[in-house]
C-alpha cells in the first residue's frame, strides 16, 4: 500500500537543489553565470512542447533558452534574458524510475542546461559533472 504522508519535492525544493549545484559549479563556469536565469516549472509550456516536437511533456527535463556565449557577435546583447528552465514533473519521473539521487539528477540537468550556455559538447559537460563534488 502507498504512503500518503509523504509529499514529492516541491518547486522549491528543486530551486534548492538546483542553488547548490550552481553554487558548487568551478571556474571558469561560476563567474561566467551573471545574467543566467534559473527557472523551475511543474512542466514546459505548450509553446515549447510544440518546438521541441515533444510526444509527451515528460520527455524534457530541462531546457536553456537564450543566445549562447559562444554564439554571440562582440558585445550585442540578447533580446531575452538567458534562462534555464528544469521541469519538476519530468524530473521527478526520472528520479522514480532510476533511483538516482535527487540532487544528482538535478545537477547534472542544470550542468546539461548550462553548457548549452557556454556551447559545449556532451564529453566537455561531462568533464565538468566529473570536476564537481558529490
Amino acid at each position: 500500500m502507498p504512503r500518503r504522508d509523504i509529499l514529492p519535492p516541491s518547486l522549491e525544493t528543486l530551486e534548492a537543489l538546483a542553488q547548490t549545484a550552481l553554487d558548487s559549479l568551478p571556474e571558469p563556469f561560476a563567474g561566467n553565470l551573471k545574467g543566467v536565469l534559473i527557472r523551475v516549472d511543474e512542466f514546459p509550456d505548450e509553446e515549447t512542447e510544440r518546438e521541441m516536437e515533444l510526444e509527451s511533456p515528460f520527455d524534457i527535463l530541462g531546457l536553456y533558452r537564450g543566445s549562447s556565449v559562444a554564439g554571440r557577435e562582440g558585445s550585442n546583447p540578447s533580446l531575452y534574458p538567458d534562462m534555464i528552465h528544469l521541469y519538476r514533473r519530468p524530473i521527478l519521473d526520472y528520479w522514480c524510475d532510476t533511483g538516482e539521487d535527487l540532487a544528482h539528477v538535478v545537477r547534472h540537468v542544470l550542468i546539461h542546461e548550462i553548457g548549452h550556455h557556454f556551447g559545449l559538447s556532451d564529453d566537455d559537460m561531462e568533464a565538468i559533472e566529473r570536476q564537481m563534488p558529490d
